[in-house]
């Protein structure tokens, strides 16, 4: 079974431990798009060196990763950047970046989005402060408290027969399948939502649902839990709307799947190697 091993060297944090050095490194998003030094088709994160004279906003640590200082912040579209450096979308760094810069990568645009959408209080609108120690907004007014938010949901690999379940999403790119998905509702334990999410989007019912492992997946702010379950009855039909076909795959006959560092790849190389 997979089991969550990001980031072995990283230690999160909310203040500084370790004293500033030169090579503090700089996770800074420009509309959602992060700050990287590219060389022949590698990226890496710049150090606060490298950055030097360049203007940021909304700068928050972030903790450290091998002893080195980690940042998070952003930078205005009209700040000149060095012409060894460059913007782009976290998603398509998948491959570029080291795993671990990756994986701090996803936890720096979150904390950067939710510094942005909670300035003002919710509730009542006034301007919100920081709280000491911790990852959290108050409202001095009404005192109501915003922690980022996180969206766990579920993934799971479906096994019928020596077989597959795998799906195309219509947002898949043509011809990708992956295994079925999808966000937990109000009240619903990871269970029921395997079973919900599976009936909703292919028709069919499962059983014997078995824990696979975890993975923060930051687009936008989810946690995948990932399952194994059984075929138990029904006949692939699929909703139309967010699934436009689905079929079961024999490890033989794949279709082209998630090439990516995602738990989706884990589940469809855990289903390879079974059976």
């Amino acid at each position: 079974m997979c089991k969550n091993e990001n980031n072995t060297n990283y230690i999160p944090g909310v203040i500084e431990v370790l004293p500033k050095t030169n090579m503090d490194l700089y996770f800074l998003f420009c509309n959602d798009e992060l700050l990287v030094k590219l060389e022949n088709n590698i990226a890496s994160i710049p150090t606060i060196k490298e950055l030097e004279n360049l203007e940021m906003n909304n700068v928050q640590f972030l903790g450290s990763e091998n002893e080195i200082n980690c940042y998070c912040g952003e930078i205005s579209e009209d700040v000149v950047i060095p012409n060894f450096m460059s913007y782009m979308n976290l998603k398509s760094l998948t491959h570029k970046l080291s795993e671990d810069m990756f994986w701090i990568g996803g936890r720096a645009i979150q904390v950067v989005n939710w510094n942005n959408d909670h300035v003002y209080c919710g509730r009542c609108g006034t301007l919100t402060q920081n709280v000491d120690g911790e990852r959290a907004k108050k409202c001095p007014e009404c005192g109501l408290s915003n922690y980022p938010r996180i969206s766990p949901a579920i993934i799971v690999a479906v096994v019928r027969d020596g077989k597959l379940l795998l799906a195309h999403n219509l947002q898949f790119p043509k011809d990708l399948y992956s295994v079925v998905s999808g966000f937990l509702e109000v009240g619903e334990t990871f269970e029921e939502c395997v079973v919900r999410e599976v009936e909703e989007e292919t028709g069919i019912t499962v059983k014997n649902i078995s824990y696979f492992g975890n993975q923060p997946w930051p687009f936008p702010n989810s946690i995948m839990i990932g399952f194994t379950a059984e075929y138990a009855s029904g006949e692939i039909q699929v909703d139309g709307e967010e699934i436009g076909e689905a079929h079961w795959y024999d490890p033989s006959d794949m279709p082209i799947t998630p090439d990516s560092i995602s738990i989706a790849k884990k589940l469809i190389d855990w289903f390879v190697k079974s059976y």
